[in-house]
This record gives C-alpha cells, sequence and structure tokens, in this order.
C-alpha cells in the first residue's frame, strides 16, 4: 500500500483529506460539485481492483467540496464479482493512509416498506450481514474480533440527520441487509428479510463497513432506493431500473452529504 501512498501524495496538491466517500450508483453529481479535482482511474492504482459493473466509473477522485478536502471512491467492486469480501481492503487502507478518519458509505438497494418507495434516501443504522461472507476471515490478529455494537457512528449519523433537515430533503433510517447477489432476491427472500426486521436490501456496503471498523474508521452509510424487493408491486426487477432510478436518489443523497461535510469539521464528532 506504500507505494500506492506515495504515489498519490504529490497528486493532493496538498490536500489533507479527512473524508472519504464511496459512491455507488447515481452520486455522479456529487463528483460534479468537487472542485479542483484530480481524477485517477483505479487502473493506474495497482491496489485498486476495476470493476466491471455498468454504472460504476471506477476512479479516484480528490478536491475540494465546498471547501473541504475530500477523496471519493466513484464506483466500487462487489463481492459478487470475483466472490471476494475483501475486494475493497486496498482501496480503504489507501484511504486510511492519505490521513482519511471518516468513511461515508453510499449504495442503491431495495426497499422493504411501502412508505420508502424508489426515489427515496435511506441512512443505514444497521446492517444484518445475511451473505454471510466477511473481509476479515484470516486475518492472523485478535484485531479480527471488531465489535459491531457501533459500526455506524452515532456523531456522523446526528450531522447527516442535520443536514437532511436543513436542505428540506427527507430521510429515512432502517436496517440495511446484505444479499451476495447478483440476482436479485426472491418473493420469499424478501418476507424473510421483513420479517428479520430488515427495511432495505442490496448488494454491498457491508464488507466495506467490516474493513473501515477493522482499520478503526469512523463510518456513515446511506441507501439510494431505486425499487421494491420482489413480490412488493408484481414487476420483476432488473439491474437497468436500478441504474434508471438511482440519479432520482442521487441528487437528494449528494445534497445531503455535501451540507453534512462541509457543516462541521471531524474534530466535533
Amino acid at each position: 500500500m506504500k507505494g500506492v501512498i506515495d504515489h498519490l501524495v504529490p497528486r493532493l496538491g496538498g490536500l489533507l483529506p479527512r473524508y472519504g466517500i464511496v459512491l455507488g450508483s447515481g452520486l455522479g453529481s456529487l463528483v460534479d460539485a468537487v472542485e479542483n479535482s484530480v481524477r485517477i482511474p483505479y487502473a493506474e492504482l495497482p491496489s485498486f481492483p476495476v470493476s466491471a459493473v455498468s454504472g460504476h466509473a471506477g476512479e479516484l477522485v480528490v478536491g475540494l467540496l465546498r471547501g473541504v478536502p475530500v477523496i471519493m471512491l466513484s464506483g466500487r467492486v462487489h463481492y459478487y464479482e470475483r466472490g471476494d469480501a475483501n475486494a475493497m481492503r486496498g482501496p480503504i487502507e489507501v484511504l486510511k493512509g492519505l490521513g482519511v478518519q471518516s468513511l461515508i458509505l453510499t449504495n442503491s438497494a431495495g426497499s422493504l416498506r411501502e412508505d420508502m418507495p424508489p426515489g427515496s434516501v435511506m441512512r443505514i443504522a444497521d446492517h444484518i450481514n445475511f451473505a454471510g461472507a466477511n473481509p476479515l476471515i484470516g486475518v492472523e490478529s485478535d484485531d479480527r474480533f471488531v465489535g459491531m455494537t457501533n459500526a455506524y457512528d452515532a456523531g456522523l449519523a446526528a450531522r447527516m440527520e442535520k443536514a437532511a433537515e436543513k436542505t428540506g430533503t427527507p430521510l429515512h433510517q432502517g436496517v440495511y441487509m446484505w444479499f451476495s447477489g447478483p440476482n436479485f432476491e426472491t418473493p420469499a427472500e424478501i418476507r424473510m428479510a421483513r420479517i428479520l426486521g430488515a427495511d432495505a436490501v442490496g448488494m454491498s456496503t457491508v464488507p466495506e463497513v467490516l474493513i473501515a471498523r477493522f482499520l478503526g474508521l469512523k463510518v456513515a452509510a446511506a441507501s439510494v432506493i431505486t425499487n421494491f424487493g420482489a413480490g412488493m408491486t408484481g414487476a420483476e426487477l432488473s439491474h437497468h431500473e436500478t441504474k434508471d432510478m438511482a440519479p432520482v436518489g442521487g441528487t437528494r443523497l449528494a445534497t445531503v452529504l455535501a451540507e453534512m461535510i462541509s457543516g462541521g469539521d471531524t474534530d466535533d464528532e
């Protein structure tokens, strides 16, 4: 990792970002809001796996978001692409090595609640690792026994809520359940997820939370709702629908995150 960090430091222009943001589908407007940006394709960085999923740009973006230094990972690699829960370990380690203290994760998800339709935004308050995979398997250290009671930082959550209120953006909160994908869930699985207490389902983010907490980073996360779960409307689900609906909620979430980051300093958390 040190070689990648040494390669990136001169390109930061002296910026010392403490916020890292992993962008899911539909968050392009947040990337466009970064001033004086430097964009580096993942393909140029040895520890950064390149995603083959359409809708994920695959580039590291550094710059100022409303005057605050940030690093954005525009696009991620998913577990279902290679069966590797540890796929995002390298990029997140690089963010930490560059001084990032707080990691904000975003994703597209399916809603299990009729009051949270496509286009909504949900702050992830907790998660269920239904996929069962774990990026910390094989780590030869007692540090792998990561406590998850406070996986999602209370201070960051409060600031996200405050930013949503200030911008007039409706912000739901709930539990995110991770399915491995790449297929969408069955109606029976959606019924099960609702019984177990999930509010949304998706195919990412949980491995990144585990890696970030293992590395000592604070974490906040939010889902852009792109569809209702299977069986809730009778319609079949598709990746095309996800890509079409992601920008709707993505624009709302981008507004919240910009306000959240510019509204205070991480030392206040």
